[in-house]
């Protein structure tokens, strides 16, 4: 009988997730174990579905399956019960081709809240899971987020109940604080799993300056430019950055890269339309040499999000290209420059404030990246590599 599978369940492609899943099976594949990825067959276009049906990744097999229609019915209403039963389905019918022997699931938060009282969805099979927004805690690490005293005791209560669900092996949480936190309470282990950003070598390795901005169509003396990049939501803070923009005595040109939602799309052009420089907007999905060109042609990074407390994957990127970030002081953002080493912080996205922050980052253009932070809780970016994130999923599993 071939060696059992580790199944790694993912029904959504977009934003960040799949590169989480990418990562993950290459972890794995690397170790010598076969990995079946388990999607949405919406996902069949998606560049990583492609490249694993084409067999650019030897060992790994993709299981595209339709989601179930009555996962919503009942009780379903609640989404997390919802995604509860869309990953046992999901899990099911990847049993029935292939035998699994551990599964993995990228974003646990689907339904981590609901473990306590519905169990594992893959029934006596271990698995691991990653959380990405438990920010239940935050009030008690120094971590600036809204004050919700009856929610945060409950899903105390829930956290310390799924940790102790049978089959659960690992909890890996992005965020650091969280196993500070927890400490030694019991349950399953729960371990620091540092956001990665691509390792140097890849397609991800900085360019010069004028090389990235050549590409980009940038004029290699367009003076500095502010990079919003990834899924573009009105959580980024794009409108209010916009408006800040449009009335800053000496605005640095805007450069927005990353799909837009709907209501983002029908917003922007209008309103980036009085802007001088004109910006320049790539809505769509970006490669990761895009990428590459993108941090390397640009001044700094914005980061003043809005109603985000969790981890911040461009943080890390910018991080690693050794550019300054105009940041929110809160949730982990702004836990990580609570220093200012990494760049203006800002308490409120208030025009001011705004104006502010971009006083203090317009210096002259330099050819060469800044220096990257080094006080704060910056040193800890430094383990955000794939390789680490790497070697921690295959020592969860071990």
């Amino acid at each position: 009988m071939p060696d059992a599978s580790l199944f790694i369940i993912e029904p959504d492609f977009s934003g960040h997730r799949w590169r989480y899943v990418e990562w993950s099976l290459q972890a794995y594949a690397e170790a010598g174990r076969h990995c079946v990825v388990v999607t949405d067959a919406a996902n069949l276009g998606h560049p990583l579905a492609q490249a694993l049906q084409s067999g650019r990744h030897p060992g790994c097999t993709l299981l595209a399956l339709p989601l179930p229609d009555d996962a919503g019915r009942g009780a379903g209403r609640i989404d997390y019960v919802r995604y509860w039963r869309i990953f046992r389905r999901l899990y099911r019918q990847a049993c029935a081709a292939h035998r699994a022997g551990l599964v993995l699931v990228p974003y646990a938060d689907y339904f981590l809240w609901v473990l306590p009282l519905l169990g594992s969805p893959f029934g006596a099979t271990p698995w691991l899971g990653i959380t990405m927004r438990a920010g239940f805690h935050h009030h008690r690490m120094g971590v600036r987020a809204p004050r919700q005293p009856l929610v945060n005791a409950v899903k105390t209560l829930l956290f310390h109940g799924a940790l102790r669900t049978p089959g659960l092996k690992t909890l890996l949480s992005i965020d650091p604080t969280l196993p500070a936190w927890h400490g030694d309470r019991g349950g399953a282990a729960l371990t620091y799993l540092a956001d990665p950003s691509p390792d140097p070598g890849s397609d991800m390795t900085p360019a010069t300056r004028a090389a990235a901005r050549a590409r980009l169509g940038l004029a290699p003396d367009s003076g500095p430019v502010l990079l919003v990049y990834g899924a573009i939501t009105a959580r980024k803070g794009i409108r209010e950055l916009v408006s800040a923009l449009a009335t800053h005595r000496a605005a640095p040109r805007l450069l927005v890269a990353g799909t837009q939602d709907d209501e983002i799309r029908a917003w922007l052009p209008a309103a980036c339309a009085s802007l001088s420089p004109p910006p320049l907007v790539l809505d769509r999905y970006i490669t990761e040499a895009e990428e590459a060109d993108l941090f390397s042609a640009c001044d700094a990074v914005w980061l003043g999000y809005q109603g985000h407390y969790g981890m911040s994957g461009v943080l890390v990127q910018a991080y690693r290209f050794g550019k300054p970030v105009l940041a929110t002081a809160d949730g982990l953002i702004g836990w990580f420059c609570g220093g200012r080493d990494l760049g203006p912080v800002m308490d409120n996205l208030s025009p001011a404030a705004i104006h502010r922050a971009l006083d203090e980052f317009m210096l002259p253009p330099s050819s060469s990246p800044r220096p990257a932070g080094t006080g704060s809780q910056a040193h800890l970016l430094a383990r955000h590599t794939v390789a680490e994130f790497k070697l921690t999923l295959r020592r969860a599993a071990a």
